[in-house]
C-alpha cells in the first residue's frame, strides 16, 4: 500500500458547501473519502476514453412480447462472445423481462454493444454502467 499524502485544495465558499451538503446527503463521514472517489471515478473514465480494457454492466429492460426482440438480443450477444463474460435473464412481470449482461473488453466495444442493444426496438431502457479491472486505480 502506498503511503498517505496530505495536500490542501482552495474552493470557492458557496462551491465547498454545496459540495459538503452533496456528501453529507450521499453517506461520506469525510471529505477525503469523496475527493478520492471522485478521483477514481474520472481514472475509470479516462480508461473508457482510452478503449483500455475495461469491465462493466449492461442492463436492459424490454417487452417480452415484442416480436423477436429476445432473438436480436441473443443474435447480438452471441456476436460479442469475446466481451461478454456473462448473462443473467429475470421476468419482472408478465410484459417485462430484466436483461443484465456482465462484459469485459475494450471499452470501444463494450460501449457499441450497449448501443446496439438500446438501439433495439421494444427495449424500453437500457444504461451501461463502467468500471476498470483496477489497474492504475487505487
Amino acid at each position: 500500500m502506498d503511503k498517505l499524502v496530505r495536500f490542501g485544495v482552495s474552493l470557492d465558499g458557496k462551491l465547498l458547501k454545496r459540495f459538503d451538503s452533496a456528501i453529507r446527503e450521499r453517506g461520506y463521514t469525510s471529505r477525503s473519502e469523496a475527493i478520492r472517489d471522485l478521483i477514481r471515478a474520472d481514472l475509470v473514465a479516462r480508461q473508457w476514453e482510452k478503449s483500455k480494457e475495461v469491465v462493466g454492466v449492461v442492463m436492459l429492460v424490454y417487452d417480452h412480447h415484442r416480436r423477436q426482440l429476445q432473438e436480436a438480443v441473443t443474435e447480438l450477444q452471441h456476436r460479442h462472445l469475446e466481451e461478454i463474460v456473462s448473462t443473467q435473464h429475470v421476468h419482472l412481470d408478465h410484459d417485462n423481462c430484466l436483461e443484465v449482461v456482465i462484459v469485459r473488453g475494450a471499452a470501444g466495444k463494450i460501449g457499441r454493444l450497449a448501443d446496439r442493444l438500446k438501439a433495439l426496438r421494444g427495449v424500453k431502457h437500457c444504461s451501461l454502467s463502467m468500471s476498470t479491472t483496477g489497474s492504475g486505480i487505487s
